[in-house]
């Protein structure tokens, strides 16, 4: 993925340990948002699922999901988002 944060910036910017948000857009077929969800879980090494909201296009194209888990480190986030750059659909991730 291209043009993620540095970790200088991240560690600036945030308070870690702590939550962060991610937000990723694709395509609602094939259980996009379930695999969003199992990669950050996954990525994480978490049991259990983090919080995360669904939003649909009104065209029902896209699907947006805002993911917030709980982070350790700057290096946790970029971990995460070169994990999301690898779910099949995903058309953004911010």
């Amino acid at each position: 993925m291209d043009n993620l944060p540095s970790i200088e910036l991240l560690d600036q910017t945030h308070e870690f340990p702590g939550p962060y948000t991610f937000k990723a857009i694709g395509r609602p077929e094939g259980g996009f948002v379930a695999r969003i969800v199992a990669a950050v879980r996954e990525q994480l090494e978490n049991e259990t699922d983090p919080p995360y909201r669904v939003r649909e296009t009104a065209a029902g194209r896209h699907v947006a999901v805002t993911i917030e888990p709980q982070v350790q480190s700057a290096w946790d986030v970029l971990a995460v988002y070169q994990r999301l750059g690898q779910v099949a659909g995903i058309e953004f991730v911010f």
